[in-house]
């Protein structure tokens, strides 16, 4: 009787987990995530996000709940993070701890603190957009890594990679 009681309460569980957790788009195969996955302290998701509003590469950020935009401007060797709501095209201005987020770009390997740049509408005391300055971001060159930071005491993180542009006919 006890195993059937513990074996419910774990189906339970594990049914209110799936609800809670994820992005409501697409979601891809393990097999073919591959590096489009996106993850967060509490698990992993993936699927096709496309192009954001800003026309840079976007990730998930906490299950679905946000998504970051990562855009770069070569000539100014910045970085600039957008925090999107789960439409992937609504800012959400977040209080992000420090009022900035991590960007981890894998090669050339090298990191870039992001400072908080509020937009016009973005509440006081939170920011919707993220910059940072690198001399390697000066290099002409499709970028992937990890956007990450903590809001209200809990980890985000999301992988991201940019897709080379293709030629218009």
């Amino acid at each position: 009787m006890n195993c059937m009681r513990i074996l419910s309460a774990g189906l339970t569980v594990t049914a209110a987990l799936t609800l809670v957790s994820g992005c409501t788009q697409r979601e891809i195969p393990d097999n073919q995530a591959g590096k489009d996955s996106q993850k967060r302290s509490k698990g992993k998701h993936a699927h096709a996000h496309g192009k954001g509003p800003n026309g840079g590469a976007v990730a998930g950020w906490g299950g679905g709940e946000f998504h970051v935009e990562f855009t770069v401007s070569h000539p100014d060797q910045e970085a600039t993070i957008f925090v999107l709501g789960s439409d992937h095209k609504t800012a959400a201005p977040i209080k992000a701890k420090d009022n900035q987020l991590l960007l981890t770009i894998k090669e050339p390997a090298f990191e870039v603190v992001l400072k908080a740049k509020p937009q016009k509408g973005d509440p006081a005391g939170t920011s919707s957009r993220f910059a940072g300055k690198h001399k390697n971001l000066g290099v002409e060159q499709e970028f992937a890594g990890t956007i990450s930071g903590a809001i209200d005491g809990t980890p985000y993180t999301g992988d991201f990679k940019e897709e080379p542009e293709t030629p218009k006919k």
